[in-house]
This record gives structure tokens, sequence and C-alpha cells, in this order.
């Protein structure tokens, strides 16, 4: 990237260009076709997409109990809701969080 110097266009990108136009994002199709290849060759689940790997990141983020201010900002996001409604799906792990809190909260009344 030394060579490329400042005509790199540098917005921390996860698949950026290193061809023409370095550092601008790749074409979604060109990832998506990449991704199934390397699923295929390394005989993994076909049906993953980067989307899905978008939504699993996000998902254990908020397991990890990252905020949803640090989440938005990760994701590039400026509103909430699609935030909140798209990506932050309740996994298995923050279900079963929620009622050993709950079961702690109920100890302590008694």
């Amino acid at each position: 990237m030394e060579q490329i110097g400042n005509d790199y266009y540098d917005k921390d990108f996860v698949f950026a260009k290193m061809e023409r136009h370095h550092g601008y994002p790749n074409v979604i199709k060109t990832i998506q076709n990449r991704m199934a290849r390397l699923l295929a060759l390394a005989n993994l689940n076909k049906t993953l997409t980067p989307h899905g790997l978008r939504h699993t990141h996000t998902s254990l983020l908020a397991e990890a109990g990252v905020s949803l201010e640090q989440i938005l900002d990760r994701l590039g996001h400026t509103d909430d809701q699609i935030t909140k409604n798209v990506y932050l799906h309740v996994t298995q792990e923050m279900k079963k969080e929620a009622s050993q809190k709950f079961t702690e909260l109920m100890k302590d009344l008694c």
C-alpha cells in the first residue's frame, strides 16, 4: 500500500479495491461470488452470505455487551431503529442471561 500513498481512499471498507480506485468498496456481486466460491472449495454451507455474516457479527457484539452506540458506529448507521429491527436478534445466550438475571432478582426479593 506504500506505493499507492495518498491515492488510497481510506474509509475503512472491509472489502476494498486494490486495483483501480484503490480503497473504494468492491461491488457486492464480486464479494458474493468470491464467498460462494470459497465456501464451495471449503465444503461449507453455500447459503452463507456477506450480509449474513454482518447479522451474526452484530448479534455477537450485542451478546458481548457492546453498547448500541458502538454497534451503530461500527455498522455505519445513524438510525438506531434500523439496527434494532434488522440486526439485533436475541441470541440463545442473551435469553439465558435474561433468565438468570430474573432469577437473581426474584431471589433478592425473598
